[in-house]
């Protein structure tokens, strides 16, 4: 079976090694506060010792995560693309409803800031304008209700 690629652009995969370092720092620091809660005696009720087991299973979890991502990681640089339909790492220029102009660009699911315009490829609007045209009009369900967009300019940036 073959390994399913995770595209995202190259600030998103800075983000992914910034948090895998730290991570990789904290996890000696969580095996540290383990063996002082443990000294402490009995475990069975000491916050301390279980908070830290706690976090050690997070950090674990997500450091398995950022690093199977990491290594499925397919880097796009949108400067490198080109063409007339919207696609991963294109920004696209909508006009919503009230024919207010909306600004998008299709990136990775870690990378994804709906508020600084970045939404993922994967979202409920993301998935609706994959492989739109300027000029096609899109109707995306969301948990507040059905939109409306007319796909305006689609841009390699």
């Amino acid at each position: 079976m073959a390994v399913e690629k995770v595209p995202m652009l190259q600030e998103g995969h800075d983000k992914l090694e910034a948090e895998l370092k730290a991570l990789k720092i904290e996890r000696p620091l969580i095996v540290d506060a383990i063996e002082e809660a443990r000294a402490h005696g009995d475990l069975s009720e000491n916050a301390e010792y279980h908070a830290a087991k706690e976090r050690q299973g997070q950090v674990e979890a997500t450091l398995a995560d950022i690093e199977d991502k990491l290594s499925r990681a397919q880097v796009i640089d949108p400067k490198t693309l080109s063409g007339d339909k919207a696609v991963f790492g294109a920004t696209l220029t909508l006009l919503d409803e009230n024919d207010k102009p909306v600004k998008y660009q299709l990136v990775g699911q870690a990378e994804a800031d709906a508020k600084a315009g970045k939404i993922s490829y994967n979202s409920p609007i993301g998935r609706a304008m994959i492989g739109r045209s300027v000029g096609d009009e899109i109707e995306v369900t969301v948990p507040s209700g059905d939109k409306y967009y007319l796909l305006e300019k689609i841009e390699f940036i």
